[in-house]
């Protein structure tokens, strides 16, 4: 499953591709931008192994290692050598052997076989990373990168996870969201510092997080909202830990909330909570973790701009917050402030 800002898809044991809620660039990948309420399925689309949500983009990743995008194009993120709006995928030129993904507000990542990072999209900020401020509307290489594992995009900053356990970072910087203990942005790979044995990584708009194997989470950037967790609303220009959190098995981030699933199945959220993103019941900002009312079983989370989902281990995938354009995909527009099943 991902979320997108207002939309969300999920990727079915068959191979397709479903979506629900915002439309209006063609995100929802059905050939059309009419907002959905409950799941339509992307056109032409199958064997997907995974999928992954920018603001108002989507892409997959085929079993064949190739990717295939769709939706809003301003800056070439779809990665087909134009900027021209896709309501139906096509292919990302040039790009095979892909084995993860990520993408964000105009921009998006991938990690090849061999372990280099390929990025394409917005460039304003130095986000993808090859030395330049230049839009690409077809992949490059990252610079000087090697070993990595899995890429998380920001805003208009991107990082990455060596199989060293490490984190990297590039682009913009005004909040410390590359983690490197200045506000410098940077036009290439800087080194998140004082981080190791790191296993996951996620990025919110303006913050990061990153799972380490020992079960805690560690988060750095903007803090507006108690996004990183840590009992504060300070911006941190290095990883702090979140605070009470153990146990963890997975992580994600959007705008300004962070969501993790622990070992026993439960879910926990912090930070904004306006449209009940957070899950509690209330709408109440948290700058350390709450427990997701009457949640169990979850084995993933996915956080979108003021909405979140979690999948539970019998294949069922929930959600709650925000609804406005449908993408709860339960078949309403009302807001929840604790989690209901997402229509199949």
């Amino acid at each position: 499953m991902a979320a997108g800002y207002f939309h969300s898809l999920k990727v079915k044991p068959d191979g397709t591709v479903w979506a629900s809620g915002d439309n209006t660039s063609g995100q929802l990948g059905d050939g059309t931008t009419t907002q959905r309420t409950t799941p339509v399925q992307v056109s032409g689309l199958t064997n997907v192994a995974a999928i992954f949500a920018g603001d108002h983009h989507a892409l997959a990743l085929k079993k064949d290692g190739t990717v295939w995008t769709w939706g809003y194009n301003s800056h070439g993120q779809l990665g087909d050598g134009t900027t021209t709006q896709r309501t139906t995928p096509v292919q990302v030129v040039g790009l095979t052997n892909v084995v993860a993904l990520a993408a964000r507000k105009e921009h998006s990542l991938a990690v090849k076989q061999d372990g280099t990072v390929w990025a394409w999209g917005n460039n304003d900020h130095g986000q993808l990373g090859d030395g330049t401020t230049t839009n690409r509307t077809t992949p490059v290489q990252v610079t000087g990168l090697s070993g990595v594992v899995n890429v998380a995009a920001g805003w208009w900053s991107s990082l990455v996870l060596k199989q060293d356990g490490t984190v990297w970072a590039w682009g913009d910087n005004y909040y410390g969201q590359l983690g490197d203990g200045t506000s410098t942005t940077r036009t290439t790979p800087v080194q998140v510092s004082g981080l190791s044995g790191a296993i996951a990584l996620v990025s919110g708009h303006n913050h990061a997080m990153a799972l380490k194997q020992d079960g805690t989470v560690w988060s750095w950037g903007y803090n507006y909202a108690g996004q990183l967790g840590d009992g504060t609303t300070f911006s941190r220009t290095t990883p702090v830990q979140v605070s009470g959190l153990s146990g963890v098995t997975s992580i994600d981030a959007k705008i300004s909330h962070s969501l993790a699933v622990r070992n026993d199945g439960t879910v926990w959220a912090w930070g904004d909570n306006y449209f009940g993103q957070l899950g509690d019941g209330t709408t109440t900002r948290r700058a350390t973790p709450v427990q997701v009312l009457g949640f169990s079983g979850a084995v993933a989370v996915q956080a979108g701009c003021s909405h979140s989902l979690a999948l539970k281990q019998d294949g069922s995938i929930w959600g709650w917050g925000d609804n406005y354009y449908g993408q709860l995909g339960d078949g309403t527009n009302t807001t929840r402030y604790s989690p209901v099943r997402v229509l199949q």
